[in-house]
This record gives structure tokens, C-alpha cells and sequence, in this order.
């Protein structure tokens, strides 16, 4: 079997900052993770690998700082690691992204494709189904539990209110939330090994043979305006009254602020 997992490098949204003139993130002295959505993924991956063998493969694009989400990804168990860095890629949103992504991925051999569900640098949703598109796959989002049955795959997919069990053949594509799992710790015995036996490789536009026009800015139909801070909520106010009158007030409150 073999498992390819989609993975992108996030500023740790902790530590964020807006540039107040340009409304754009302040990236700079940030530190990076593992975009937590895509370390449910990962970690999915790694679980198939231990119970049923599997070769585990993990895609990132980015800059070549990216590598170090690679390379905590391969101490984590994974096998493989590509990055796809290229100034072709510069500016892509989550259309072009996902071009370059599928261009990669026509190149290797999979049996599941996973994928986070969102990132949360960008909260769309948007990648992992789109790839899907592009290469013609089944796919199912929002997956919270992932079972190998004879033919293909089990998969719980959750909803607002209770969830759907999905028989699916693979290939497949899935879309990884929190609740699926539990991410495991790098191993020492990987770090040693992947820092002694194990190499990230570096692919460009031109070796995915990816349409250009298709990434990047030319490749990118919206483009982010603005970017801002959740602004911190205030302070509550407490109110000591009896029952009935407590009541009346919340709903004179309600009113006044159109609520009701």
C-alpha cells in the first residue's frame, strides 16, 4: 500500500502578527509548525503503516525552509519526503497550489492520498478537494475514522450533527480533521535515521511538469485583500438579580443591540 500525505508548513497562529499599514501577515521571527490538520493526516498514515504496511510518502510545497516540517515528518515514521519549491509557485492560491500539488502527485504511486482539512494560515477547505478534482478521485472530507476492509477503505466522515459511514475503493482522497486521531512524537531512533539515511528531495515546476500558467500568480483567480486579527473579546458584564428580573434584563439587551 501506498499513502501519500499532503503537508504544508504554518506560521504557529500563537504568534501572529498584521502589519497595521498593509494588512498582511508579519512573517518574519515567526515561528513554523506542521499545519495541525495535516499532522492528523500524517499521523493516520503512519497508523496504516503500523497495523497493515504501507509506504508512506509526504508532499509539501513551500520555500526551502518547508524542509524542516519534512524533515519532523520523517522522524515522526514517515519513509519519503519531496518538497516542490520554485519561484513559479510564488504568490499561488489555493487553486494554483492545488495544480502543483495534483502535477506532483501524477508523478508517484498512491493508494490513499491525505490531506488536512484545512490550514489554518487560510481556514478554506479548498485544497484537498480540489486536487481530488484534478486527478479524477473519489474523495471524502472531514474524516474522523479511516478502517482497511476487503476492497478498499471504511471511512467515518463527520457531520454537525452525528456522522456517515462510507464504503469507498481506492484510490481515495481524504481530508483529515482533529478528532481522527492523536499525533505521535518524533522517535529517536528516526531522528538519527533521518538525519544519516534519508535526504528530502527537492523537485521544481519544470521536473512535475506542471503547466505554469496554471501557477503562481498567473495561476491564482483571488487574491487576499486583507488580512487582520481576531480582536479579543471584552470584558462580560455581571449582573445579581432575581430570576424573572435577570430575564427581563438579558432580553432589554437583546433588543437594544438588534439580537431580537
Amino acid at each position: 500500500m501506498n499513502i501519500v500525505v499532503c503537508l504544508k508548513q504554518v506560521p504557529d497562529t500563537n504568534e501572529v502578527k498584521i502589519d497595521p499599514k498593509t494588512g498582511t501577515l508579519i512573517r518574519e521571527g515567526v515561528p513554523s509548525i506542521i499545519n495541525p490538520d495535516d499532522k492528523n493526516a500524517l499521523e493516520e498514515a503512519l497508523r496504516l503503516k503500523d497495523q497493515h504496511g504501507a509506504h508512506v510518502t509526504i508532499i509539501s510545497m513551500g520555500p526551502p525552509q518547508a524542509e524542516k516540517a519534512l524533515r519532523e515528518a520523517l522522524a515522526m515514521g514517515a519513509d519519503e519526503a519531496i518538497l516542490i519549491s520554485d519561484r513559479a509557485f510564488g504568490g499561488s492560491d489555493t487553486l494554483a497550489t492545488s495544480n502543483a500539488l495534483a502535477a506532483t502527485l501524477r508523478k508517484l504511486d498512491y493508494d490513499i492520498i491525505f490531506a488536512g482539512r484545512q490550514a489554518i494560515d487560510g481556514d478554506t477547505a479548498q485544497v484537498g478537494p480540489e486536487i481530488a478534482e484534478h486527478l479524477n478521485l473519489a474523495q471524502i472530507t472531514y474524516v474522523e475514522k479511516v478502517e482497511i476492509i476487503e476492497g478498499g477503505l471504511k471511512v467515518r466522515r463527520a457531520w454537525e450533527d452525528g456522522y456517515e459511514d462510507i464504503a469507498v475503493k481506492t484510490p481515495v482522497l481524504l481530508t483529515a480533521i482533529k478528532e481522527l486521531n492523536e499525533p505521535r512524537y518524533m522517535n529517536i531512533k528516526n531522528i538519527f535515521d533521518m538525519y544519516q539515511n534519508k535526504e528530502v528531495k527537492v523537485w521544481n515546476a519544470d521536473y512535475i511538469e506542471a503547466d505554469k500558467t496554471l501557477l503562481g500568480l498567473k495561476g491564482s483567480p483571488t487574491k487576499v485583500k486583507k488580512s487582520m486579527t481576531k480582536e479579543a473579546k471584552g470584558q462580560g458584564e455581571l449582573v445579581q438579580l432575581p430570576a424573572k428580573e435577570a430575564a427581563e434584563y438579558v432580553v432589554s439587551k437583546l433588543k437594544q443591540n438588534h439580537f431580537i
